[in-house]
Parts: structure tokens; sequence; C-alpha cells
């Protein structure tokens, strides 16, 4: 379990991204955070592998405990894949070598500058075969679709071990269908391997499809949070503000009964 004790976070010359928020993360559980632009989704995510920096608050980890420590944030960080929007993958080097990336942080500094051991690219073929990309593993990852780029993005994560998974917008920049093909094969790879998952999303169908827990967020606030069985239209207003229907009108009603606010 990881959790957030009364974390805020203020951005240097800028306004608060997260008010002062306590909330765990069970083991096991796939979470699922959502919001429009700006509510503090991607902070409070990337809060949790020290990937911004903290107003205030600490986040704990079970089994490491404060990881405000430098010495347990880089053990944490070993053991918890980040999967983004974007991929930020290295698109001249191919498949295998873009997921051996995710064992970078297993060695020194002087020893990454080594070819890594057999059991290494062994570890990364077992990645890659299971988002179903084995035999593309020796293409070019700026050969490949979004869709398939992503899945790299989850091998790569896959293959650290991750006993905690963030997904930062992972399916935001795909085509419905993919994006449902995506999350489905990384929502299935969690809940076989018991890993801990926190995903932020826009979409409110994939939400409920696929979440254990919604967290909800606006304007730097939790304004929600339960099963997506219990996420009715008044919850939809408050995570996403009653504002935007009346400026963008009937589209903008569509688009929050049917799920597909982008």
């Amino acid at each position: 379990m990881i959790r957030v004790d009364n974390l805020s976070v203020t951005y240097p010359n800028g306004p608060r991204a997260l008010a002062p928020t306590t909330i765990g993360f069970a083991a096991g559980a796939f979470t699922v955070l959502l919001g429009a632009s700006g509510a503090g989704k991607s902070t409070l995510l990337r809060a949790l592998n020290g990937l911004v920096r903290v107003s205030a608050g600490r986040v704990v980890s079970s089994l490491l405990g404060d990881l405000s420590r430098s010495q347990h944030m880089r053990e944490h960080r070993r053991r918890t894949g980040m999967i983004f929007q974007q991929h930020h993958l290295i698109g001249r080097a191919t498949v295998l070598k873009n997921v051996l990336t995710g064992r970078l942080g297993f060695h020194s500094g002087l020893r990454t500058l080594l070819p890594l051991a057999r059991k290494e690219k062994v570890l990364a073929l077992e990645a890659i075969e299971r988002v179903g990309l084995v035999e593309h593993a020796l293409r070019r990852a700026d050969e490949l679709s979004g869709g398939q780029q992503q899945r790299v993005g989850i091998a790569r994560a896959l293959v650290q071990n991750p006993t905690l998974m963030l997904a930062d917008e992972p399916v935001a920049s795909l085509d419905p269908a993919t994006a449902d093909h995506v999350l489905a094969l990384l929502h299935g790879i969690c809940k076989t391997d018991g890993i801990t998952a926190v995903v932020s999303l826009h979409q409110l169908d994939f939400a409920r499809r696929y979440a254990d827990r919604v967290i909800g967020l606006a304007r730097g606030e939790v304004v929600f949070d339960g099963p997506p069985t219990r996420l009715g239209e008044a919850d939809i207003a408050r995570i996403y503000g009653r504002p935007q229907i009346a400026e963008y009108g009937r589209e903008e009603e569509i688009h929050l009964k049917t799920g597909t606010y982008a």
C-alpha cells in the first residue's frame, strides 16, 4: 500500500496544483483518477513517484516508510513502473532496447554503459511477449503504430517487476478502439500480477469499465472517492464543473452523459 499524508503541491509562480490531500491506495487495486485538464490528476500521480516536488506533506510506502528520504525514493522508483501519454520511447532504438531501459535503475551508472546480461534480455523479451509484440522485438520503435508504442511502454514498465504501476493519461492520444485494447491489456496484467495501479484518465466509460475505485479531482481537490457504480451525474458535474455545461452547451452535456469527455 502507498498513501499521501496531507500532501500539497504549489508550483513556483503558479497556482496551487493540489490542495492538502490524505488518501491511500490499497495493494492490488486498479484506481482511476478522473478530472478535467488542470484538476490535479497528473500532479497527484507524479507525486507518488517523486516526479514533482511537494510543498507540504509526505508520501509513505508500507514497505519503505517515508519516501522523502532519497535512498527510500530510489528503491521505490526501481519497483514503480511509469507509463506516459507520449510514450517517451527512443524512436531509432529497437523495441528490445527500449524495454531494456526499464532495467537501468537496477545497475550502477558505470554498468549501464556496458551491454546488459543475457538474463536481462530474457526478462525484456518475456515482457514484450506479454504485450503481444515479440515479433516486433527487433524493429525500431518509431516504425510502430501509436497503440503498439504504448504497449512497448507497458513492457518497459513491466520489466521492472513493479509493485506499483503509474499511468499518466496512457490512452489520450489513441483512437477509442485502440485505447480500449491498451487499457484492457494494462488492467489484465496488473490484476494477474497483483500490481497496484493508479491511472489518470479523461474517459468516463473507461473508468466505469476498468476501475475498482474512482478518485475525482477538481481544482486540486478530491471531490469524489468511491467505486464507479456510485459515480452519478451530480458527481460528474462536480468533477468537471457545471460552468462547462453552460459554456459549451449541448455538446458538453452529451460528453458528460456518454463518457466521452476528452
